[in-house]
């Protein structure tokens, strides 16, 4: 276990050990990023699916709004070619 600290304590040891520390820290935040730009890309597409939802519940409540009140009044929308 001796031999593995002097190894250490030397100069070109320390050095490339630092420096692969500082490689694998800049993988990991490499790593990170793109992992929180998969998710913002999810949420966006998210996003955009619920707007296009909602978008129809509002066409179809718009529509519901505009119908006839019963079926006589239908008949009579079918008739004057308005339907």
């Amino acid at each position: 276990m001796g031999w593995i600290t002097k190894v250490l304590a030397s100069g070109p040891a320390r050095k490339a050990l630092g420096m692969l520390l500082a490689a694998t820290t800049i993988a990991l935040f490499l790593l990170n990023h793109r992992r929180a730009g998969e998710r913002a890309g999810r949420l966006a597409e998210r996003l955009q699916t619920s707007e296009k939802t909602h978008e129809i519940q509002r066409q179809m409540l718009d529509a519901a709004s505009r119908r006839p009140p019963d079926r006589d009044a239908l008949a009579q929308r079918m008739r004057d070619g308005r339907f």
